[in-house]
């Protein structure tokens, strides 16, 4: 595995129904679901940084409509933003963090350095 601090993509596959399929230069590769990534916003907001309260379940738990990705827009040459389907737009996946959050088994036990604000 590369150093979680310079992580370089090579190759992002970006479905808009199913999730994003990142292939690293290391030759790991990295799976996220939306749901997963949804879950893992790294904004303020879903976070409970700042003070605020972690963003909650709306009134209805039970019933979630189905997630999709309305539109990718770079930041730079080190992240991307994720327009939701549920409105929401503020979440910067910088590509540090999507591999400190990736899901496979190789990673998920694996010790990272913690997260700097803004990754």
């Amino acid at each position: 595995m590369s150093n979680a601090c310079e992580p370089k993509a090579e190759h992002i596959a970006i479905s808009r129904s199913n999730g994003i399929r990142i292939d690293w230069q290391d030759r790991h590769h990295s799976e996220y679901t939306l749901r997963y990534l949804r879950d893992h916003c790294p904004c303020a907001q879903c976070a409970g940084t700042h003070g605020t309260p972690s963003a909650a379940a709306g009134p209805f738990p039970l019933y979630q409509p189905a997630l999709k990705i309305q539109e990718v827009e770079p930041v730079g040459n080190y992240a991307i933003r994720l327009h939701w389907s549920d409105g929401h737009n503020t979440g910067i996946y910088s590509y540090d963090y999507f591999r400190r959050i990736c899901p496979c088994a190789d990673c998920v036990g694996a010790p990272h350095p913690p997260i700097a604000a803004g990754s």
